[in-house]
């Protein structure tokens, strides 16, 4: 299940798709915008500037902006910064590969085979959904 905090970074990202390149937001209007208080809000909209998916502008007209096109920007890019691997285990993940301390042959697991064609399927759709399909699809 999506955290509480990866929930708000995805409607935080929407809301500035929503208004790319026609300016900044600031975090008061995004948390308004969106219900989610501010300061929780603050600290999201952090984390994502630490990931190079927006950035911001100090001062009276300034706010965060996408540094990419909505188009380039998906739901696997959001949910790894704050959710970790898209795998549900740590030997089949693209990113966060570890081996299993319980398994005896990775290339004989049946776990392992079919849960990579889980990954293989997850990864794909949230790749495929962009910021661009979630305002499409409001």
């Amino acid at each position: 299940m999506m955290s509480k905090r990866c929930k708000y970074a995805l409607k935080a990202m929407v809301r500035l798709a929503r208004n790319y390149n026609q300016g900044f937001l600031s975090t008061a209007i995004i948390a308004q915008d969106e219900n989610i208080s501010k300061k929780f809000l603050e600290q999201i909209l952090l984390e994502l500037k630490r990931a190079k998916l927006v950035n911001s502008k100090q001062g009276n007209a300034g706010g965060y902006y996408l540094l990419k096109s909505p188009d380039d920007v998906s739901l696997a890019d959001i949910y790894r910064i704050f959710e970790g691997p898209i795998a549900l285990t740590p030997c089949i993940s693209l990113n966060f590969y570890e081996p299993c301390d319980d398994c005896v042959d990775e290339a004989t697991c049946y776990l392992r085979n079919e849960l990579m064609i889980v990954r293989e399927k997850t990864r794909k759709s949230m790749m495929e959904a962009t910021l661009t399909s979630f305002i499409k699809n409001s």
